[in-house]
């Protein structure tokens, strides 16, 4: 008669579900069942300046108010607000020491820091050392899952799309290490923590001990993986494994150490190979973003010494990169390419991990056995330029074993990839850090001799490879694969042999700078170095190769440089497209060596005017070199990635800068000397806005 629409007795059932102990996805779906009741006289209240809620006019919210609505709601959100209490999240970690309630807490640990605003502190823990030590190394790698969480930046997501300008900002707040590089410091600091990892890493699949039961192991994953339809690929795969056998793959008698062992059930195959890459998958994930951190020469020396580098490669093909059997395991009907399948999941957290284990570190040798090490010498020896220390000093007791290093594998799986493969860009990242660093001509050798610049080219030109990302990676790979390197321009001139094949190559170049100037910088910087030699096969290679000679006309340096500038503001610059503004810094440097910059700044001037707007390109650089000193001068900064790519002098890159930004409008190198007053532009401040 009141019509209060079943509001009571739905808040009844609501304040029943509210204790900490209940199932709060009741109380979610009776919520669901009250909010449409609400919703629209909410909507009202709003738009008629907030009055109470009466009786007369909104008789739903008004009923609710009366039974008690607001309180039990209240009730509930407190226990929600746990997640934000710190000390519930420490207790819960003590519970992880009992086996039986383990996953369970791990799970909600899990949970409560997906939502937590703050990351904890892994020193709060209670006995963090000895609660780690007490794990076996299942628990340990369900363990790394929580970790995961707690040792990586909350805002690492988009990073290259956050713009300098912001994160400078932000760099000034933070003054002090932030708590994920607390708790990356307090792991390493756990006896035997980073050794436990490795061992988990390299154990092979034969090597895992099965000690627990097909329900307990199925319990497992279903709460890892969350999904309900786990469960029936699980068994579908049990099922196709049980038909293909049959002495019963269901039942084994040689589980050791458990009682009545003849009725005990074990997971088939497939499954076990399953379970182990989602161990796997933590773990590397945990031991890359270790290698990014501050202590990363710490955690590099561990790791070699623990031998992780030759025990993945002894894994690469049957764990790794194995083929996909028919009963391969997927997860919600998608397919075998997928990007949420764990088998592909492992194979790019691998890339991630070889990327940043190899990237400006002498341990990326590692990655060799010892004859290909011995190689390398080679190649030094016969085109007689001194050895690189690194390879000398490489401990060869800790080098990849048998037929061949990690690298050799991935150059073998790289070349087979599919065209539309997404591994591409990250195998290629991945080898590309090997490169990075000082130029080296012996590992330049070592991979032209594999036909890598032939496979490259294949993929930009013969394929027409669509994909930024794709398209990206290689141009870097091939920047770093040719640069100062007079037989891969010679290589890559037999290859590209025909005008149209060349033209099919600007294009890509061309359809986007931001993507393939590191490409452009490694031409001009090799040009330049190539033009200073007097050798017969240099000067040979110089008048044939098609590249050199477009490179060395004047006005395509200046297109390009005018393109680099204009793509690029202060406003817009991140750390993926910086790289365009030191691009068209080593074109200006070259030329001021030739002293040759007064002409480009005139030129840039007539383009301006050619395009009828004249100063809009110079006030422009004028910013972005501006922007460029408050950058790079920080004292934070490393500007040896500047002068190993570039082999220029970084105090040549200051002058330079210094030199363009001069404010005496009478010096022929200075960028206001080209830019009418009424044009002038350069006075405004940067805004993190």
């Amino acid at each position: 008669q009141a019509k209060w629409n079943g509001i009571p007795l739905l808040l009844q059932k609501l304040y029943e579900h509210s204790h900490p102990n209940s199932d709060f996805s009741q109380c979610q779906s009776i919520l669901k069942e009250i909010s449409p009741l609400l919703s629209m006289e909410a909507m009202a209240f709003v738009t008629e300046d907030r009055k109470a809620a009466q009786e007369s006019t909104f008789p739903n919210t008004y009923t609710f108010d009366l039974f008690g609505g607001v309180d039990v709601t209240d009730l509930i959100t407190h226990h929600l607000r746990l997640a934000e209490r710190n000390d519930f999240v420490l207790f819960l970690f003590t519970l992880m020491t009992n086996k039986k309630t383990f996953l369970q807490t791990a799970t909600l640990i899990e949970d409560i820091l997906g939502v937590k605003k703050e990351m904890i502190q892994l020193d709060d823990i209670p006995n963090l050392a000895s609660l780690v030590s007490s794990f076996d190394q299942q628990q340990l790698a369900n363990f790394c899952r929580i970790l995961a969480v707690t040792i990586s930046e909350l805002d690492t997501g988009s990073d290259d799309k956050h713009t300098l300008l912001a994160k400078n900002a932000q760099q000034k707040k933070n003054l002090g290490p932030s708590r994920a590089e607390i708790n990356q410091a307090t792991l390493l600091n756990i006896p035997g923590f980073i050794e436990r990892l490795c061992k988990l890493a390299t154990r092979k699949v034969s090597e895992t001990t099965g000690t627990s039961s097909f329900l307990q192991e199925l319990e497992e994953w279903y709460t890892w993986l969350d999904n309900a339809l786990v469960l029936d690929a699980l068994m579908r795969v049990a099922n196709e494994e049980a038909e293909q056998s049959s002495t019963g793959i269901w039942l084994s008698s040689d589980e050791s150490g458990l009682a009545n062992t003849s009725t005990r059930t074990q997971l088939p195959q497939s499954m076990k190979i399953m379970h182990e890459i989602m161990y796997k998958l933590e773990v590397l994930y945990v031991l890359c973003v270790l290698l990014m951190g501050r202590q990363r020469n710490q955690v590099h020396k561990m790791i070699a010494e623990f031998k992780l580098i030759p025990g993945l490669n002894n894994l690469f093909d049957k764990l790794i990169w194995r083929k996909h059997s028919a009963s391969a395991l997927v997860l919600h009907g998608h397919n075998q390419n997928c990007d949420c399948s764990p088998d592909i999941t492992l194979k790019i957290q691998f890339l991630r991990l070889l990327q940043s284990f190899s990237d400006h570190h002498e341990n990326k040798y590692l990655l060799l056995n010892s004859q290909e090490l011995n190689e390398l010498s080679a190649i030094s020896h016969k085109a007689n330029i001194p050895e690189v220390d690194a390879v000398v000093n490489t401990d060869r007791s800790l080098v990849c074993d048998g037929k061949r290093g990690l690298l050799t594998r991935l150059l073998q799986v790289m070349k087979k990839e599919p065209a539309e493969s997404s591994f591409r860009f990250w195998q290629a990242r991945a080898v590309e850090s090997f490169l990075r660093g000082t130029t080296s001509y012996a590992d330049q050798m070592f991979l032209l001799k594999r036909g890598l610049l032939e496979h490259i080219l294949y993929c930009i030109v013969d394929s027409e490879c669509k994909s930024r990302d794709v398209l990206q990676s290689y141009f870097d790979l091939l920047g770093e694969l040719m640069k100062f390197n007079i037989d891969a321009f010679k290589r890559f001139n037999k290859y590209i042999n025909t005008d149209e094949k060349f033209q099919v190559f600007l294009n890509q170049i061309n359809s986007s700078l931001v993507d393939s100037n590191m490409l452009v910088r490694c031409i001009t910087l090799s040009l330049d170095r190539f033009e200073n030699q007097s050798d017969a096969k240099v000067a040979e290679v110089l008048s044939e190769c098609r590249l050199l000679s477009y490179m060395s006309q004047m006005s395509m340096r200046m297109s390009f440089l005018f393109r680099l500038i204009n793509i690029i503001h202060v406003q817009t610059l991140t750390q993926e497209n910086v790289s365009c503004l030191n691009t068209s810094l080593v074109i200006l440097m070259l030329a001021r060596r030739k002293e040759k910059l007064p002409f480009y700044l005139r030129t840039l001037q007539q383009m301006e005017y050619t395009e009828k707007y004249p100063g809009f390109i110079l006030n422009n650089f004028h910013s972005l070199l501006r922007f460029w000193q408050q950058h790079y001068l920080n004292k934070d900064k490393d500007s040896t990635c500047l002068e190993n790519s570039s082999c220029i002098s970084f105090t040549y890159w200051k002058e330079t800068v210094s030199i363009l930004l001069s404010p005496d409008r009478t010096s022929p190198c200075a960028i206001v000397s080209y830019i009418d007053e009424a044009y002038m532009d350069i006075d405004r401040d940067f805004s993190e806005e």
